[in-house]
């Protein structure tokens, strides 16, 4: 074969260290994030608070919307909210809401968080079994600690349709689940925990070299430097260097992103306010210090000839724009999310919960052209501050259940009829869940009983024959 050089041109996406850091961020709650920022400003003196900072208001008008509906805009606002878990009781009884909800959501467990995605995802009754039982499997480091025979012999004893399970059906469930939020859940190993992640980002070399070194050369990374991996396996050192910083952007124990502590303040990311008819979401920037360049040491870049001071300086200039980059893109990514939401349920914020409608992850993202597990980042302990109380951006998705018209309903509406029901039935004659459900076919909605039993129970609504005992007792 005979030899020759080619010269082309071509295109590359870098997973740059800006990138890594910014989908970081997006998953950190506001208290996390002032932490995170606190340690920045610690550990880089080329950052610093702008004190003199104004406030930069960014107004964005939502297209083409219904004229008889109010239109959205999105901006920014310097103005604090930090509510205790008692202020925001005392508001959302004022205005109808159920703080607890959002004060148990505070100190949401991974599994909560799984069967929240799962609820939001279309699957047959048979893989929604399997998807629970694998989310039961999982310990707390987020890894899968039964086996495929463990979970296939559990379903199976349900006998849901009478066909054998097989375990091409557990796998094809399992690697749905490992692209939940956290990504890389469920896996049975290591390897198989970075591989799915590393499968979600975007394709680029260093990403194809992160792959090739998890797949074949794990154990190496522990053990050999980056210049003895490179030498090993014949490519360019700086090659590995990149895929190593992809690499270490990766979670092993995705699971240990969530805490069982209990939340005491909550602070929204977000407002929203009605000012001449018109809805506004507001990013609380207030609650996360406006940052900035110290000029005094970047200038000394210039003036300085001392070249360890120089290069140490231009590192920290680096670092500290990619920072402020990335909060930048945090902000704009939640105010995006934001509006959305308000958009897509802007019934609700006018009428209340009956007006819910159902929204999953997957509208979301195909609406901002985003991936559904960065919707799912950018919404838990995510906070908005709003006339009806203060809800975790979570709380606005909900599944869907047909209507007798053919249309849909959320299953959040459906909880608020319920409980609409039960708080105006005579109490003498408490309403069984087949007179609930009859109520509820009369509003043209479509719900089994077993359903309406598992929304009460959600409720925290005792069956018809207690709630008599209750009266009369």
């Amino acid at each position: 074969m005979k030899q020759s050089l080619h010269i082309g041109l071509g295109q590359q996406l870098r997973m740059t260290p800006q990138l890594q850091q910014a989908i970081r961020l997006l998953q950190l709650s506001s208290i996390d994030l002032q932490q995170e920022i606190q340690e920045s400003l610690y550990s880089n003196p080329l950052l610093e608070i702008d004190e003199s900072a104004e406030t930069a208001e960014k107004t964005d008008e939502v297209g083409d919307i219904d004229a008889e509906q109010p239109k959205v805009e999105i901006e920014q606002k310097t103005e604090e909210f930090e509510y205790s878990a008692r202020d925001g009781l005392q508001q959302n009884q004022h205005s109808g809401a159920d703080f607890t909800e959002r004060e148990d959501a505070a100190e949401e467990t991974l599994r909560d968080h799984l069967n929240w995605q799962l609820n939001l995802t279309s699957m047959s009754p048979v893989d929604r079994e399997i998807a629970l039982a694998i989310i039961d499997a999982i310990d707390n480091t987020g890894m899968l600690s039964s086996s495929i025979e463990d979970i296939m012999e559990a379903v199976s004893s349900l006998g849901l349709d009478g066909e054998e399970l097989e375990e091409d059906d557990v796998l094809s469930v399992l690697h749905r689940v490992q692209r939940f939020d956290p990504p890389g859940v469920a896996a049975r190993d290591l390897k198989e925990c970075l591989l799915v992640q590393l499968s979600l980002l975007p394709e680029t070399g260093a990403v194809e070299t992160a792959v090739d070194l998890i797949e074949r050369h794990l154990d190496a990374l522990t053990k050999l430097s980056l210049e003895g991996i490179a030498k090993r396996i014949k490519r360019p050192v700086e090659e590995i260097e990149e895929a190593h910083l992809v690499i270490k952007s990766l979670n092993p124990k995705p699971g240990y992103s969530f805490s069982s502590e209990k939340s005491d303040y909550i602070v929204p990311d977000l407002s929203l306010i009605k000012k001449d008819g018109i809805w506004r979401v507001i990013l609380n920037s207030t609650s996360i210090p406006k940052l900035r360049l110290n000029e005094q040491y970047a200038d000394m870049v210039k003036s300085t000839d001392h070249q360890q001071t120089k290069d140490y300086l231009k590192a920290n200039i680096q670092e500290a724009k990619w920072f402020l980059r990335s909060l930048e893109s945090r902000n704009d990514t939640l105010l995006r999310v934001g509006q959305a939401i308000v958009e897509y349920q802007r019934h609700f914020f006018d009428e209340g919960e009956e007006a819910m409608k159902p929204l999953i992850l997957k509208d979301l993202a195909e609406k901002l052209e985003l991936h559904e597990s960065t919707i799912s980042r950018a919404t838990s302990q995510k906070y908005m501050a709003t006339p009806r109380g203060v809800f975790e951006l979570k709380y606005f998705f909900s599944s869907q259940l047909a209507t007798a018209s053919g249309g849909e309903c959320s299953s959040t509406a459906i909880r608020a009829l319920i409980g609409k029901f039960v708080k105006a039935e005579n109490p003498s004659k408490p309403l069984s869940d087949s007179a609930l459900t009859s109520l509820l076919d009369k509003e043209g909605v479509v719900v089994a009983r077993r359903t309406i039993a598992k929304y009460r129970e959600m409720l925290g609504i005792p069956p018809s024959s207690q709630r008599k005992r209750l009266i009369h007792g």
